[in-house]
């Protein structure tokens, strides 16, 4: 039985959603040799390599010439290939994976901002409730550092706030050409301005600790930079964002229990806590209603 494009979707996005909740994870793994800039420089790049393969597989280099197709690539790659990306791995490496995936959900209140305030849409009172229930969560996982605020969680907050404009170039975009088109030019663009940047700064590690740190690299460049961002896109082309969102509020769940089996840290009370308020906003900033 073939699918509607909505279960399709909903399909990508489940994937997706299953990737990356274990991209905290493998992104600090890689920190025990290489520092965030080389991390994310050498993963877009392997991610590049990637999508590549898949342009040429199927015969889609040509989309590159699509000139409006690829401005919207690059603001997209601005906002989501270096920024958002820049600021999430830095921030992984002052806080915790756990609070970094629960914070990430604030993306969903950013977008609400982005797609419903700044348009002067019309503002249903449940997304409303939505949007406090979010904010009520982010506050309480900041709770237990008020005194000396983590600069990860932070940093994780403005990357959240910034990475709705993106998604926002990249749905314009796949409208006119396909997902790998896009994401090539994010990882190929983005991997070279963080190397170039890296170097300027002197942040890049040498060449050893990169060999060292190899297979969680291509991990991260081929499966959650690459193929869960197929997923995210083709899931995004086919329903709205906001409910996206939704669905992707139950990866920090995910995040949080590879983080108790891998690094043998259990959920703090305060994650545990601030994800109700979280997981419940999100659906209820998500949730369809009617113009009345």
């Amino acid at each position: 039985m073939k699918l509607s494009s909505q279960r399709q979707g909903e399909a990508y996005l489940i994937g997706c959603i299953l990737l990356w909740s274990a991209f905290p994870i493998f992104a600090q793994l890689s920190y025990s040799g290489v520092s965030p800039f080389t991390s994310l420089a050498v993963s877009s790049f392997f991610s590049a390599v990637f999508f590549a393969t898949v342009l040429t597989i199927r015969r889609r280099w040509k989309e590159l010439l699509h000139t409006q197709a690829l401005l919207y690539s690059l603001y997209s790659t601005f906002f989501i290939g270096i920024i958002y990306y820049l600021l999430y791995f830095l921030s992984l490496r002052y806080s915790s994976a756990g609070n970094v995936s629960i914070l990430a959900l604030s993306e969903a209140f950013f977008s609400f901002l982005l797609f419903h305030i700044w348009h002067k849409e019309y503002i249903p009172k449940v997304h409303i409730y939505g949007a406090s229930l979010i904010l009520l969560g982010a506050v309480i996982v900041l709770v237990p550092s008020v005194t000396t605020l983590s600069v990860g969680d932070v940093l994780i907050l403005v990357a959240s706030a910034i990475v709705p404009f993106g998604n926002l170039y990249v749905q314009k975009a796949r409208k006119l050409v396909h997902t790998e088109t896009i994401i090539f030019v994010r990882a190929a663009v983005g991997s070279v301005v963080i190397f170039v940047f890296s170097y300027l700064f002197h942040v890049a590690s040498p060449f050893p600790q990169i060999i060292h740190s190899l297979p969680i690299l291509v991990v991260n460049g081929v499966f959650i930079l690459g193929l869960s961002t197929i997923m995210w896109v083709e899931g995004i082309h086919r329903v709205p964002v906001t409910k996206g969102n939704a669905m992707g509020s139950l990866g920090p769940l995910i995040t949080l229990l590879l983080a108790w089996i891998i690094f043998k840290t259990s959920p703090t009370s305060w994650q545990l806590l601030s994800f109700i308020p979280m997981f419940i906003g999100v659906m209820l900033i998500s949730k369809k209603v009617s113009n009345t």
